[in-house]
């Protein structure tokens, strides 16, 4: 398949999921390729038009020098600088699903002609994304103003064979397509890692044997609140058909307050959505060109913030918190399991042994300091992202850094650090189900299997580090995968 884009709608998080994820190719159409060459035609106009227009980049320099004016013939040579410079940032490469998503997010500036520059370009860039291996961009060491430090590498290559034109430099490198990328990739991350921890705690909510009137359909209307619904809608889903033996008093706050904390899960999913479906379809270029209209017969081009994206990072600063609690309940979920007094469960650490076999903790014992671990770091990771200052705030006009970059990262840690959280709680929650030699509700049935493919029931103590490791990359790698 391949993706056909027109319009700036044209790219969102279904066609990310296509491109990025799924390696399809993406042309422009010719009602496209129209629109960019109408306004490419109307932006030289305007220059030609009025001789004493600035427009950052076109008719001045750029950086430190936004205050050269540039003749004719100095526009011409400025516009044919190589895209270099910049290329300083080093560090761990972005997976190439993510570098795809840049690309394509790239074209939300061409499309309908804001970037003013020829289809060639644009042509050039959708062709980016035939399967040719991407480009490296280091994830680490983004602090500019912008995303030049990424952009720059990003088109390096491009810019390297073609003969570049008035404005068509700064199309490339200015704009926020990498924060429009990088939250819609964690965005379609989060809704498989969401859909993975409902499965998860519901797994645990059957092993303690909790009432289900915590999670009763009345309480949808009670609370009021859509993403508390789908929360508790979806934990109802998963427990239909389970025992009917249960506790007959209410279960410890964590069990009882999953669907108020998935239910901010979901609403924190919500917003990176949103940030995602906006971001991507954003014309952020600076300056951007504004076609020709009633009011401005040559069209206006006009210097933006657009490289800077401000909801982008509290998106993924929403995701990396509801993370970090999802594995503070995973931790006490995992101890309330493992203490007798408190599930009524026989108990868990003594399987087929004497106790005088064991150290009194066995191997499932230990598994909650694991948790522990984990859960401190996705805290660590959790911590809101504020604007950074540049280092060369005194010397210019880059005072401030973008932040996405940065909220990406932390979000990316949390992500993993709950699989791993998820992958001790459910290997818990199963053994439960052995112990009581019950099986799991029809729902959750494949997924315990699927746990225990990777972690049997413990018969006897074995070391469980490796196999709980391999649990959590499983999950991890189903979140991603294509």
């Amino acid at each position: 398949m391949t993706v056909v884009v027109t319009t700036r709608q044209d790219i969102n998080l279904e066609t990310v999921l296509r491109v990025a994820w799924q390696n399809e190719p993406v042309t422009l159409s010719d009602a496209a390729l129209s629109e960019i060459a109408r306004c490419r035609t109307a932006f030289l106009n305007l220059i030609d038009k009025d001789p004493s227009l600035v427009i950052y980049g076109v008719t001045t320099a750029m950086g430190e020098l936004a205050h050269t004016r540039l003749s004719r013939d100095e526009r011409e040579r400025h516009a044919r600088i190589k895209a270099f410079a910049a290329a300083t940032s080093f560090g761990d490469p972005f997976p190439e699903r993510v570098v795809r998503a840049m690309v394509f997010a790239r074209l939300a500036n061409f499309l309908e002609g804001h970037a003013a520059t020829t289809p060639r370009i644009a042509l050039a860039v959708a062709e980016m994304l035939d399967g040719r291996p991407m480009p490296t961009v280091a994830s680490s060491g983004q602090g500019g103003a912008g995303e030049i430090l990424a952009l720059y590498p990003l088109f390096a290559e491009l810019t390297s064979r073609l003969d570049l034109e008035v404005k068509e430099r700064g199309s490339l490198i200015n704009g926020s397509p990498c924060a429009a990328a990088l939250v819609a990739d964690s965005a379609i991350a989060a809704r498989r890692r969401l859909q993975r921890a409902e499965q998860v705690f519901a797994l645990s909510i059957e092993a303690f044997r909790a009432p289900l009137e915590h999670y009763d359909a009345v309480l949808e209307s009670l609370w009021g609140d859509e993403h508390e619904a789908a929360a508790l809608s979806g934990l109802r889903n998963l427990l239909e058909g389970g025992t009917n033996e249960r506790r007959n008093y209410q279960a410890p706050v964590s069990f009882r307050i999953v669907p108020r904390v998935l239910g901010q899960a979901h609403r924190a999913l919500a917003a990176a959505e949103r940030a995602a479906t906006i971001s991507l379809r954003s014309a952020s270029d600076n300056p951007v060109f504004v076609p020709p209209d009633d009011d401005h017969i040559y069209g206006r081009c006009i210097s933006t913030g657009g490289y800077h994206n401000a909801m982008a990072a509290p998106a993924l600063d929403d995701l990396a918190a509801i993370w970090a609690d999802l594995c503070l309940l995973c931790d006490r979920h995992g101890s309330k399991l493992l203490n007798g007094a408190v599930s009524h469960l026989p108990n868990l650490l003594m399987v087929d042994r004497h106790p005088s076999d064991s150290d009194g903790h066995g191997a499932l014992g230990y598994v909650p300091m694991a948790s522990t671990g984990y859960l401190e770091q996705a805290k660590l990771a959790a911590q809101t992202t504020f604007i950074p200052g540049t280092e060369s705030a005194g010397a210019g006009q880059d005072d401030v850094a973008t932040t996405a970059f940065i909220a990406r990262a932390k979000e990316e840690k949390a992500g993993r650090y709950l699989d791993a959280c998820l992958a001790t709680l459910s290997v818990v929650a199963s053994q439960a189900f052995h112990v009581t030699r019950r099986s799991a509700p029809p729902r959750l049935a494949r997924f315990m299997e699927e746990v225990r493919s990777f972690v049997p029931p413990v018969q006897q103590d074995r070391i469980l580090g490796p196999e709980l490791e391999q649990l959590a990359r499983h999950f991890t790698a189903e979140t991603f995968r294509p």
